[in-house]
């Protein structure tokens, strides 16, 4: 999971684009990264941390250009070593940078097939990178000494007939604009929107949601539809086409559980809307299975992004750090505690025994969403599939595990319900970290195993500790 913005303006976006990241911070707290263009240059900032850590005013100043794209980064199944910070950039043809949500689950043959057969070194592991040498070959096949809509829409679909898996991206082409486009399922969430410049005209902005638009006074024209590309050129002129030969829209239902801000409009559904239905299909899924329940109060848990830190410790001193209860409401009472998902338990298993340790009497637990029984291979830094607490574990097992009196999960059809009914034109959610289904059809247990290997936080610990001296920060500035 990350957050990426491009835009083209009639004035600086250095700004612009920073202040669009702050508001997509919550999709990537590992890395941060900053490409522009101005009169054939590119200027480059990006390093491990915060929005706020990477950029002082003396390094936004540097990022000269009405042109730019951001990113901020989770690692999935890559380290998180600033090497695979983002946005990436090579020099032929052209001048590309690009930033990706999502993940390639073909990425390794594709990278041999780059090195052998399309002449192009990629230097590290990331599959952003593969996705940049894949794009900008596809673009020199075109033999267009200058790309215009039609190259740039060609490169998109070769793209798409080599590329398997999850793929928003934003690219900048030095000398002629930005670029969004979105894999053939619309896995991961791509927006374009614009708004009326001071000077006259328009200026555009492409973004994973649309808050990033909401903020920064940008009116949402529409989400990029599944296979689609949008070509925003420095005059300001758009272009759009779908460029996959075939294309289904099936969105990851897991950013209306929890990725993406509840202010957001993914897909023309309402993220807010659609948690209020979780809610509701949740209580009445507690009063069938519990009608003479004796719950005294309800809290919601949530304390911030958990699941997705790099080890178990520091989830844990998060709990400890996010989460205190109020004696008062907790002592002789029956509590329950509602979560959004429940992924590794380490942090409901805790509050389960904080709540107990304030003097609860019983403690019950509610999940908005369904058993997490499979890893995301499609962006989401899901942990190896034996580190998920509900692998191959019933409801009551797992409830049992937490050390909860009783547990109650979303089921699956309701939680496709509370999404569907925003936008019934979408026939299929991705769902596989719920039911195992992939439906790129390309993964099978050979593929999974292989990701456990570096998924685990056992992995993650061991690279942490290799990279954990090296340089954090990439600087660019130079003729395309």
């Amino acid at each position: 999971m990350c957050g990426i913005v491009g835009m083209v303006s009639r004035r600086p976006v250095n700004q612009q684009i920073y202040d669009a990241l702050t508001v997509l911070q919550h999709r990537g707290q590992d890395a941060a990264g900053i490409i522009t263009s101005a009169g054939g240059q590119v200027h480059l900032r990006k390093a491990a941390g915060l929005v706020s850590e990477v950029f002082q005013q003396r390094h936004i100043d540097r990022l000269v250009g009405r042109t730019g794209i951001g990113h901020v980064r989770y690692p999935t199944a890559g380290t998180s070593s600033f090497a695979e910070a983002q946005p990436m950039y090579v020099n032929s043809p052209h001048g590309i940078a690009l930033a990706h949500n999502g993940n390639l689950t073909n990425a390794e043959p594709l990278r041999t097939e780059l090195e052998r057969e399309d002449l192009r070194h990629v230097n590290t592991s990331s599959d952003s990178e593969v996705l940049l040498n894949v794009f900008a070959h596809e673009l020199r096949r075109t033999g267009a000494r200058e790309a215009g809509p039609a190259e740039v829409f060609r490169a998109v679909a070769g793209v798409h007939q080599r590329c398997r898996g999850a793929y928003a991206a934003v690219a900048m082409i030095v000398g002629v604009g930005i670029l969004g486009f979105r894999d053939p399922f619309g896995i991961r969430p791509l927006v374009y929107g614009r708004r009326a410049a001071e000077s006259g005209g328009f200026e555009y902005m492409i973004a994973s949601e649309s808050v990033a638009l909401d903020m920064l006074g940008f009116d949402l024209i529409a989400d990029l539809a599944p296979g689609e590309a949008v070509l925003i050129d420095e005059q300001g002129a758009v272009h759009t086409k779908v460029c996959a030969e075939e294309s289904r829209c099936a969105p990851c239902i897991f950013e209306y559980v929890y990725l993406a801000r509840p202010d957001s409009i993914i897909d023309d559904i309402s993220v807010y809307k659609s948690r209020l239905r979780m809610g509701e299909f949740l209580a009445k899924r507690i009063l069938q299975r519990h009608p003479e329940h004796d719950i005294d109060v309800v809290k919601n848990r949530y304390i911030g992004r958990t699941f997705i830190m790099p080890g178990q410790s520091m989830r844990k001193r998060s709990v400890r750090h996010k989460f205190n209860t109020i004696g008062l409401e907790f002592k002789g009472k029956n509590v329950l505690l509602v979560d959004d998902s429940i992924v590794r338990g380490t942090t409901t298993t805790q509050i389960v025994q904080m709540a107990r340790d304030a003097g609860a009497r019983k403690v019950f637990v509610a999940s908005a969403s369904p058993p997490i029984r499979h890893p995301n291979v499609y962006g989401i830094d899901m942990p190896a599939a034996e580190e998920l607490v509900a692998f191959q574990r019933s409801e009551e097992e797992v409830g049992r595990a937490i050390g909860a009196d009783w547990l109650i999960y979303q089921r699956l059809e309701d939680l496709v319900k509370c999404a569907r009914r925003g936008n019934k034109s979408i026939k299929r959610f991705e769902c596989s970290v719920f039911d195992g289904r992939y439906l790129t059809g390309d993964i099978d247990q050979t593929h999974l195993k292989r990701l456990s290997l570096v998924r685990s936080d056992k992995a993650k610990q061991r690279r942490e500790a290799e990279t954990g001296l090296e340089q954090n920060v990439i600087e660019l500035h130079n003729h395309a």
